[in-house]
């Protein structure tokens, strides 16, 4: 699948559901979640996505629990990043778990269903390091889907 199109990307993904499933996930837990779609380019994936992940601000949220799932359809890959909050508190189990729902999903090109669950994990996850507190929790971040490209 080689999506080079702003309006091809943004039928690969069901931004209703995914936006609906960040909503889901930041209502257990303080982290904040994001999520960027990259059309096909040239270049390392990771780079790409720390790129993405300046670019959107994860790294200026209060408690440095932003994560990001970076996702490039053309490619079949993605890449999942923690700010350094998240990273002082969960282990490599953490990330393998989120991956491993990416990548049996995405393999199949299921990338809203692999979004849905991994995002949904992701929040059950930081929950237990990063509960979520009505009285001062706010949204840090927008629960939209980025489509900025890399």
């Amino acid at each position: 699948m080689s999506v080079r199109s702003r309006a091809a990307l943004m039928r690969t993904v069901d931004v209703d559901r995914v936006k609906a499933a960040i909503a889901a996930a930041e209502r257990a837990t303080s982290g904040e979640v994001r999520v960027s779609v990259a059309r096909f380019f040239w270049g390392g994936v990771r780079r790409a996505a720390e790129r993405a992940f300046d670019r959107l601000g994860m790294a200026r949220t209060k408690d440095r629990n932003g994560i990001l799932f970076f996702i490039v359809p053309a490619r079949k890959r993605f890449v999942v990043l923690g700010d350094e909050g998240i990273h002082a508190r969960v282990g490599q189990e953490f990330w393998e778990a989120v991956a491993a729902m990416l990548s049996e999903r995405f393999r199949k090109g299921e990338f809203t269903e692999g979004l849905v669950e991994a995002i949904a994990e992701a929040g059950r996850l930081l929950a237990a390091h990063f509960p979520y507190d009505p009285a001062a929790d706010v949204n840090e971040l927008p629960d939209d889907v980025d489509f900025g490209g890399n």
